[in-house]
């Protein structure tokens, strides 16, 4: 096991609902300094676990762990912090309860000010799911956090991506192994419904056309949709699965005791020094999106992603798109 287990205890939840015995898994990447200043929070996506965020950090690159002290917690629902696929009964598999971005983020907040006594971040980052809870963050916690770096998300997840969803959620459940969610083997019709899915969503029209599915090693379109797409969620749970796309559907940073369903009142939390960064063909996420959402924010910059790639920019499959968010990272965390 390369990570730590943060034990939470009794956690009631924004919804209503008691998680007892709540884990926040998390690993941690360099050393905190003395005086605690040298703090990087970057929470993990949709099903991404940890070792999934390892792409962005590494010597040399902006997340360096010879400079900074990189906290990565996993997402609630993912499978290592608490989730269907690890809960005990009566909360277990389908009974797993809803889990809003307000409920990971104010759980990460007491990992990191609780377990390593921090007081103030340098930088809060993260992709799709993940730049969904660093904006949580930035609202939440504006005296903390210094800088944020959303890339390929947003601070509310759109009408057109909750549809998206739907369709993911439709493919999944009509696998009648899924049996409500109380499957004694995996739905795995479903599960590779869903890659077929995702496919047409996660990347753009001209990577097909241009089939920049060889650069990633495939030999045809359908060996990419099968050895990739199926093959990537093959490997999930699908209570897992639909627990964080509840999370997702209803993601909004202002959907919250602090600010009660004011969005525009959350953006302008946002103290923070941001450089927002959507991917020019996301077609989750559209720069369009992000564009009205830096309108909203007193201190941040939209800097779309150029190229292809759609939300895969934010992956690390695409060499050029991981130079850019790096480069965005290091003159960011360059700003006093």
């Amino acid at each position: 096991m390369d990570y730590e287990i943060f034990e939470l205890g009794d956690i009631v939840l924004q919804r209503g609902a008691t998680l007892r015995g709540a884990k926040l898994a998390y690993k941690t990447y360099g050393t905190l300094n003395a005086d605690k200043s040298n703090v990087i929070v970057y929470p993990t996506w949709y099903s991404g676990q940890h070792h999934d965020n390892e792409w962005l950090i590494g010597p040399g690159m902006a997340l360096d762990p010879a400079k900074y002290f990189i906290i990565v917690p996993n997402m609630l629902g993912n499978g290592l912090s608490s989730s269907p696929s690890n809960t005990p009964q009566p909360y277990d598999l389908s009974r797993f309860p809803n889990v809003t971005l307000y409920d990971n983020v104010t759980l990460q907040h007491r990992l990191v000010t609780q377990k390593f006594g921090i007081e103030r971040i340098a930088l809060v980052v993260g992709w799709s799911m993940g730049a969904q809870q660093t904006n949580q963050w930035g609202c939440l916690y504006p005296d903390m956090v210094r800088r944020i770096a959303p890339f390929c998300g947003s601070a509310k997840t759109a009408p057109h991506n909750i549809v998206f969803l739907e369709g993911v959620k439709a493919a999944l459940t009509a696998d009648a192994a899924w049996n409500g969610g109380w499957y004694t083997t995996p739905p795995t019709r479903g599960l590779r419904a869903v890659g077929r899915v995702y496919a047409g969503w996660g990347l753009s029209q001209p990577f097909y056309m241009q089939e920049l599915w060889r650069e990633l090693g495939f030999s045809s379109l359908e060996d990419f949709l099968v050895g990739y797409w199926e093959g990537f969620f093959l490997k999930k749970d699908a209570n897992n699965l639909l627990a964080m796309l509840w999370s997702w559907q209803h993601g909004d940073i202002s959907d919250n005791p602090v600010f009660k369903g004011d969005f525009k009142r959350a953006l302008g939390a946002i103290k923070a020094r941001a450089i927002v960064m959507p991917a020019e063909r996301d077609l989750y996420f559209p720069a369009a999106d992000n564009e009205w959402e830096v309108s909203h924010m007193p201190n941040a910059e939209c800097r779309p992603i150029p190229g292809v790639w759609g939300h895969f920019a934010g992956g690390g499959s695409s060499p050029a798109d991981t130079r850019f968010i790096d480069d965005a990272l290091k003159e960011l965390l360059a700003t006093p």
